[in-house]
């Protein structure tokens, strides 16, 4: 493990804005979720800050200013359900926190849900076992909500870190790809939330990046094998046209038309690993890239907020946004930040006594 740590004052900033980052992403994108980049010009012009859903809109119809979707509220079960299991992912423990709480939000009556967790959890209600869902997609449900476990686990174990991934996917998402998906974002966040002190964010963001392609190539052996462009290769070609293109409207059309922004790993993830380079892991910038991007904008959002938050940290987000999220909705970040910092402090003595 390096040396030259940040301090725990440090880490504690950038956990606290890896979670918040997520609902930052989430809510700032809700309002576009899953229309065309055309129509979200069209109707909106540019988003430049949290907006109420659009009266009809086949998801999130009602939704007010602020208001966190699905993303925000697993990435909340799935660090309950980590600390339900004493501080590591354990699949019959997030198989009952994943029904309990599609129950308490009423998940199941609309179109609230992504296809695949959507069909784990009727199974799962039917009684069969976690272990036999028979469900394993390749959709983005498993980066979407991963953020806790790159708050779990430090950047020096990234097999480890893999590992408590992959136990997070077997219910719904036990595909190479999802699996490598969402451990490129779990460990893009750790090894933010690691970087030295006294490191500029440009090194931080190379050194996650760097992470993030490593646990994606150890992802893929993982899980069922599924076919799928490269996530690494594309995440490449999104990345030197984040660092290249003049505009950022230039940038967005490359990532709509090229790259995708669409529900599928191999499209969400990539574009919001670019996002977070574009914006230089600037959490707000990041958020409203998204939300102008179209396709599934909040998801999107809510990655890129939360790799952006563990760069940044929590004080780079305005506190007046900070507050509306906290006023619109209940979110018990705060504590359940402390314990998962707790159980990555554990992690890390653990190593050091190796």
């Amino acid at each position: 493990m390096s040396t030259n740590r940040p301090s725990p004052e440090t880490a504690h900033d950038r956990i606290l804005g890896a979670m918040f980052g997520v609902a930052l992403g989430d809510a700032m994108g809700m309002p576009s979720e899953l229309w065309s980049r055309g129509r979200v010009i069209k109707h909106f012009g540019r988003i430049e800050g949290f907006l109420p859903a659009p009266k009809g809109h086949f998801i999130v119809d009602g939704f007010v200013a602020g208001q966190v979707t699905d993303d925000t509220q697993q990435m909340i079960m799935l660090a309950e359900s980590i600390t339900h299991a004493g501080g590591r992912v354990d699949t019959e423990t997030l198989a009952v926190d994943l029904v309990a709480w599609a129950d308490r939000v009423g998940a199941s009556d609309g179109k609230f849900l992504g296809p695949t967790s959507a069909r784990v959890i009727d199974r799962l209600r039917d009684g069969v076992p976690a272990a036999d869902t028979g469900v394993a997609g390749t959709t983005n449900g498993a980066a979407m909500r991963i953020a806790p476990v790159g708050v779990l686990c430090p950047s020096s174990d990234i097999p480890a870190l893999v590992a408590e991934v992959e136990a997070s996917c077997k219910l719904a998402h036990h595909t190479n790809i999802a699996v490598a998906g969402a451990a490129m974002v779990a460990a893009f966040i750790s090894s933010a939330i690691d970087a030295p002190a006294d490191q500029s964010r440009q090194a931080t963001l190379h050194a996650a990046l760097r992470a993030s392609y490593g646990a994606g190539e150890l992802g893929m052996s993982l899980g069922r094998d599924e076919p799928g462009a490269s996530l690494i290769r594309r995440t490449m070609l999104a990345v030197d046209v984040a660092n290249t293109a003049e505009t950022d409207d230039e940038f967005l059309e490359f990532v709509y038309d090229i790259i995708g922004a669409n529900t599928e790993t191999t499209e969400s993830v990539p574009a919001s690993i670019a996002l977070v380079i574009r914006a230089k892991g600037d959490p707000v910038t990041a958020v409203l890239l998204a939300a102008n991007l179209g396709g599934d904008s909040d998801t999107i959002g809510a990655i890129a907020g939360g790799m952006c938050g563990a760069v940044a940290g929590y004080n780079a987000i305005p506190q007046h946004m900070i507050n509306q999220l906290s006023e619109v909705n209940d979110l018990p970040i705060g504590p359940l930040a402390e314990q998962l910092i707790s159980f990555r402090r554990q992690r890390e003595r653990a190593e050091l006594t190796v």
